[in-house]
């Protein structure tokens, strides 16, 4: 074995080492002790074994196809957000994301695809030794988990197995492959935006936790398969043209984006919102989608007969409004399902209303209904 191997597999038995006392032992790489950690390994190896320039060829190419397939990401997922219904970002533009959240998982990414893209290129042609370094890189990104994790019995053994683990190895997949062809770059700027965005964006799309799990498993996968592709043609002119041909579907995956996430978060003027039950029947069935437009502080543009929708036990209901009585310069309205026979039974309050139904597409609502169902 050459000298630069074994120093090689020097740090990656010292990682391992370190992430099994992490998660077996004592949680010694929480926050920011990880990016210290690793820190002291990237030093380590830049005095031992030094970096070599990241020249590749093909970064702004790659870089350029990421942001597509990034573009096209969010697209299906926010229309997913349709179906399934979409949250507030807790930490949006937060002190707290900043200093717990942005700033760790920056130097984190960072740090760990410079120490990977490192590896790699001292370790050239020695597949047991990229396999090896593969499974160290998987084995960094779940030894939090691991440690936090509860293996009682076999059913917390498979939730770790298909939320943590197989989402960790297809994204390494992706960034080792990546990180052979194209250097860091293009990894870092795939991975910053995909781990940090719920950060900068108000709201986000609510689905299952198994459905994340399933998302994050397979769109690095697919990603990878286009990456792999795109370094199988022959030529360069080639590959100039696949990518004017791309500029296109980038505009339109640009508008359609911005299009969906204006029209679905909410917290624009107008929003969506799947009709789970059948209490306007026959006027809006369940499995409907409403569209509603937010009317702000001015409720005195409401009148009788209007079909509102408002929050009522942190549940958006959407029925027809039947009274209006305003005391002391407070309103105060009462609704009533159409199919229904009786006025519901509480009072809505100014707080509470969300804005006027002006739209209804049919059908189209019965995926919420049966994801949330589920």
């Amino acid at each position: 074995m050459k000298k630069s191997y074994k120093k090689i597999l020097f740090f990656e038995l010292l990682i391992l080492f370190i992430c099994f006392l992490n998660s077996f032992v004592s949680n010694i790489l929480s926050t920011y002790y990880m990016i210290a950690f690793l820190v002291v390994l990237v030093l380590l190896f830049y005095k031992t074994l030094g970096f070599e320039k990241d020249n590749h060829r093909y970064i702004k190419d790659n870089i350029l196809d990421i942001f597509i397939f990034l573009l096209v990401y969010f697209l299906l997922y926010y229309l997913l957000g349709i179906f399934v219904g979409f949250a507030r970002t807790e930490n949006y533009y937060t002190l707290r994301a900043i200093t717990n959240f942005i700033i760790p998982t920056i130097l984190f990414i960072v740090l760990k695809e410079i120490l990977r893209y490192g590896m790699i290129t001292k370790i050239g042609n020695d597949k047991i030794l990229l396999i090896f370094s593969f499974f160290v890189f998987v084995f960094l990104d779940v030894t939090n988990t691991i440690y936090y994790g509860n293996f009682s019995n076999h059913y917390d053994s498979f939730l770790f197995v298909a939320l943590y683990l197989l989402p960790a190895i297809s994204t390494n997949i992706l960034c080792t492959y990546l990180s052979m062809k194209s250097g860091y770059k293009p990894v870092i700027f795939y991975l910053l935006i995909f781990n940090l965005y719920p950060y900068f964006v108000p709201i986000v799309p609510n689905p299952s936790e198994y459905i994340i799990s399933v998302i994050q498993f397979i769109f690095p996968l697919i990603l990878f398969h286009h990456i792999y592709q795109f370094y199988k043609k022959e030529n360069i002119k080639k590959i100039e043209l696949y990518h004017k041909k791309n500029m296109i579907p980038l505009v339109v995956f640009s508008l359609a984006t911005l299009v969906l996430v204006y029209f679905t978060s909410g917290y624009f003027q107008y929003r969506s919102v799947a009709i789970a039950s059948g209490s306007m029947s026959p006027n809006i069935n369940k499995g409907d989608i409403v569209i509603i437009e937010k009317i702000g502080d001015d409720l005195s543009q409401l009148k009788q007969g209007d079909v509102i929708a408002y929050q009522y036990n942190n549940v958006i209901v959407v029925h027809r409004l039947i009274k209006i009585l305003k005391e002391n310069n407070h309103y105060y309205f009462y609704t009533k399902g159409d199919f229904n026979l009786d006025i519901d039974n509480y009072v809505i309050e100014e707080d509470m209303i969300i804005g006027v139904v002006k739209l209804k597409i049919p059908y189209i609502g019965y995926p919420t209904i049966w994801l949330n169902e589920l």
